[in-house]
């Protein structure tokens, strides 16, 4: 058994007890439905045909056997239709809550190729196939393969050469099945690829609504779509295309067996080999070995659609992380705040040229250093090292004189804060949000780091102040205000060292002077990286590092770095 074929029974494991009593209720399913043409076989030839010496009560009692039967079925079936379902519907959610964790695994190096309409549809319309095939699987090929073979038993018993003339079509089947199943998988393939595009697209246009509008370019973005959905259109088209060739090849094929039923079986009352019950009783049982087939074919696209979403799922669970904890990494337990680069190097992929060489630094705990250069030279990416948000390529850095390599990345990460530019905030409250910071912090913790970000007293002007709802990515709160709650979410965690990228170079004035503040408060005590963009907001640094494309290229103060009149004076003065 290879690797993913176990994989995917592994997720049966946790609801073995509920699979394995649901398989013997589809076969108890099926074996009551086997038995309702013998009863009309036992009434018409046993019972009318033959004789019987008290046919009405024979009757009479056959139907009640009948009518228990039913009800046993219903009874069986209805089990085996909710509890089938819900064990699908618990496998998915499994599977889904497996993905996403594995999501979180993974580093920005990952995400900076994905598109996340694609990666959405991984996590939704994949794995709703997947629970299909799950449920369904399983019990179609159990009750149907249990009809068929009881069917073709009692066929041969009825009548051996009738029955083999019905399974000299079969062979034609099966090869029109292969054919057209191969097909099927093709554009299934395409159709869930082709929806993925779809909603990269559809998440794409709505999570940049504000710039789709402040443009002007609603007809673009409808062309946009209109151009992915016609992809997908086609592809459907396609689909249904070699559908409909199957499903009409298959109808015509199963209707040749009833023709060839009726006209052996009608040749052979004339011959007198086969009586009238018997022939009955033939017709009612190929419809036993037809649906079958039916099914067999309907549980091949089944499987071919819940594989393909499995084949996809697969694509991303092995992935292995290119970040992770070495197995001697440790806890850290106090930190200073020391930050030591060593010759570090780093390029995105094997292929590329390196963004950062030659980085050697040394960063005392509490120092407040700036790093500026031109744009693309590497300054985000520099500090993104630091809490290992991309792994170094060459060299080491150190925090406290430990490589950070070798600490836990929750250690690590839980001591790093980051205020970005582009502030993200979840959907949901003020508080929810500044919380992010600190899970679990209690009120007072927030409302106190909210006062400490110079966030407080708009907080307070909000309709419900720290309950207040605002809106997905913050859409109801100013640039400044977003990034006062985003400075808030920092303090709240408390972090020995802090990178500031870029933070007040989106705002106005006057909220960036009011960041500022907040962001000095903030830095106090604590080791500091500012990505500067606006030179004025750094002379207060206790020093400046200016990156080129060959490394540091200066560094010093604001004013040693102007005496020098080289790359930082030609920044400065633009």
């Amino acid at each position: 058994m290879n690797p993913r074929t176990r994989k995917f029974l592994s997720y049966y494991k946790p609801y073995l007890g509920l699979f394995l009593t649901l398989m013997a209720c589809a076969v108890t399913s099926a074996a009551i439905s086997l038995l309702y043409p013998l009863f009309i076989r036992y009434i018409t030839k046993t019972v009318l045909v033959e004789g019987f010496a008290d046919a009405l009560g024979q009757i009479y009692r056959v139907g009640a056997a009948m009518t228990a039967l039913i009800l046993l079925q219903a009874v069986v079936q209805f089990f085996v239709d909710y509890r089938g379902h819900a064990l699908g519907a618990m496998m998915e959610a499994d599977l889904r809550a497996e993905l996403f964790a594995h999501y979180q695994k993974l580093s920005f190096s990952f995400y900076d190729g994905q598109r996340t309409g694609q990666l959405m549809s991984r996590l939704t319309n994949d794995l709703l196939s997947m629970a299909e095939l799950y449920h369904h699987g399983p019990e179609d090929l159990v009750i149907y393969t249990a009809r068929f073979i009881g069917a073709l038993v009692i066929l041969l018993t009825v009548n051996a050469q009738l029955t083999l003339a019905v399974f000299l079509f079969l062979p034609i089947l099966a090869v029109f099945a292969v054919i057209f199943n191969k097909r099927m998988n093709r554009a299934l393939k395409r159709n869930k690829e082709r929806m993925g595009d779809i909603n990269a697209q559809v998440e794409d246009t709505l999570s940049g609504i504000r710039v789709v509008k402040s443009f002007g370019n609603e007809e673009t973005e409808i062309a946009k779509f209109a151009r992915e959905n016609n992809r997908f259109l086609a592809s459907r088209k396609d689909g249904y295309k070699n559908e409909a060739y199957f499903s009409e090849g298959v109808a015509a094929l199963t209707q040749l067996i009833t023709v060839a039923v009726v006209v052996f079986g009608g040749a052979g009352i004339v011959r007198a080999s086969l009586d009238l019950p018997d022939l009955i009783t033939f017709l009612l049982y190929v419809g036993y070995l037809i649906e079958p087939i039916h099914k067999f074919l309907h549980f091949a696209m089944q499987f071919q659609e819940g594989i393909t979403g499995f084949e996809r799922f697969m694509e991303i669970m092995e992935i292995e992380p290119d970040i992770v904890d070495s197995p001697t990494a440790i806890e850290l337990e106090t930190v200073r705040g020391d930050i030591r680069f060593v010759n570090v190097g780093f390029q995105y992929h094997a292929d590329h040229d390196y963004v950062l060489k030659n980085i050697s630094l040394d960063v005392k705990a509490g120092d407040y250093l700036a790093v500026v250069g031109s744009s693309g030279v590497g300054k985000t990416t520099l500090c993104s090292l630091i809490p290992r948000f991309y792994e170094v390529t060459e060299g080491a850095i150190y925090l406290d004189g430990v490589n950070i390599r070798e600490i836990r990345l929750s250690s690590l990460r839980k001591n790093v804060g980051v205020v970005q530019q582009d502030v993200y905030l979840f959907a949901g409250t003020v508080f929810e949000n500044i919380r992010y910071g600190k899970p679990g912090a209690s009120r007072e913790e927030v409302i106190e780091a909210a006062k400490k970000a110079n966030a407080h007293e708009f907080i307070l002007q909000l309709p419900q102040g720290y309950d207040t709802d605002i809106g997905q990515r913050g859409v109801r709160l100013s640039g400044g205000q977003k990034q006062r709650l985003s400075i808030a979410r920092v303090f709240l965690k408390d972090p020995p060292v802090l990178i500031f990228d870029e933070a007040t170079s989106a705002l106005d004035y006057e909220s960036e002077k009011v960041v500022q503040d907040s962001l000095e408060t903030l830095a106090k005590n604590r080791t500091t990286f500012v990505i500067a963009h606006r030179l004025s907001t750094i002379r207060k640094a206790k020093r400046i590092i200016v990156l080129a494309d060959r490394g540091i290229d200066e560094q010093g103060t604001h004013e040693e770095l102007l005496e020098l009149d080289g790359a930082y004076a030609r920044l400065y003065n633009l």
